[in-house]
């Protein structure tokens, strides 16, 4: 398959501070890509360089095959971290001039812009102010501005920060609709809930390099025996005496566990046989959350 975005061997510092380190993967044309990471990770620093915002120490970057240039940047799509919409201006004016300077006439850019907006649940705030608009709602608006133009390849910089549960349905909802229709989606999040809602492929990066990358379904299936779930009557001080367990996580039925590599899960389930009365034992699929703190030690909204 081949590549929408290549990254080789990034690096960008600033000041004393190694923002990207080494950084290299591949995003496959046609995927929805996550680049994950906790606050600090470096995944805005790294979308910044694919968008030539900020240029890279050291390193390479293709877009489409091509370095960025006006060709390729025409089509793309972009949702940047910081909002930037100009707030005295109506909602639909500022729909419309972004997507004026991204291409479009100044018809066909309004005429898109309503229908975004009105999908969006935008449509009665059209003539308002967009400092009238909650952050949540700018949101909304400036994501309207970044699909207008119906991109190769939209890149969105946390793109759920700041919205309500509702909100952020509406936005899966529409990256998966946008994605069907042959869009290749590239999104930054330090959710990890989301992005194993939404991502074939994900790059997970800790204090600027690549912890993991690959297809999520063999992200899983490399860590797929060692997470155990156990639901029993009876005391379970008998687990912190057993070797081989990295994580206990309590509740009040059941325990998780995470298991070390080299432990089976048979060492485990003898062990419970012999101390408690078992209801379940099932090994389970691990979530990308426990993926997540496995291999950076960390909650992944810890900044």
């Amino acid at each position: 398959m081949n590549a929408a975005v290549s990254l080789r061997g990034l690096r960008k510092t600033f000041g004393d501070h190694r923002a990207v380190d080494d950084l290299s993967f591949d995003v496959p044309e046609g995927t929805i890509f996550g680049l994950l990471g906790r606050n600090g990770a470096g995944k805005s620093t790294t979308i910044r360089m694919i968008m030539d915002i900020i240029r890279p120490d050291t390193g390479e970057i293709q877009v489409f095959g091509h370095p960025m240039a006006g060709e390729v940047r025409d089509r793309i799509g972009y949702l940047p971290e910081e909002r930037g919409l100009f707030p005295k201006m109506k909602v639909i004016d500022a729909v419309e001039f972004l997507g004026s300077i991204s291409g479009l006439s100044i018809a066909d850019a309004r005429k898109a812009g309503n229908d975004w907006l009105d999908r969006l649940e935008l449509g009665k705030w059209k003539t308002h102010k967009v400092e009238e608009l909650s952050k949540g709602m700018q949101q909304k608006v400036q994501f309207a501005a970044a699909v207008l133009t119906r991109p190769s390849l939209l890149i969105l910089d946390e793109p759920f920060s700041g919205m309500d549960p509702v909100n952020q349905d509406i936005f899966k909802d529409l990256m998966l609709e946008i994605n069907r229709s042959g869009t290749t989606i590239i999104f930054s999040t330090h959710v990890m809930a989301s992005a194993e809602r939404l991502c074939r492929e994900i790059a997970l990066i800790d204090q600027g390099k690549a912890v993991l990358n690959g297809s999520l379904a063999s992200i899983k299936e490399k860590f797929g025996n060692n997470s155990i779930q156990l639901e029993f009557d009876g005391n379970a001080d008998f687990l912190s005496s057993l070797s081989g367990i990295e994580r206990i996580d309590r509740y009040e039925r059941y325990v998780e566990l995470l298991l070390a590599d080299s432990t089976p899960p048979r060492t485990v389930l003898e062990a419970a046989i012999a101390h408690v009365e078992i209801k379940r034992f099932e090994i389970m699929t691990p979530t990308l959350h426990n993926i997540f703190i496995q291999q950076v030690g960390q909650e992944p909204s810890d900044a």
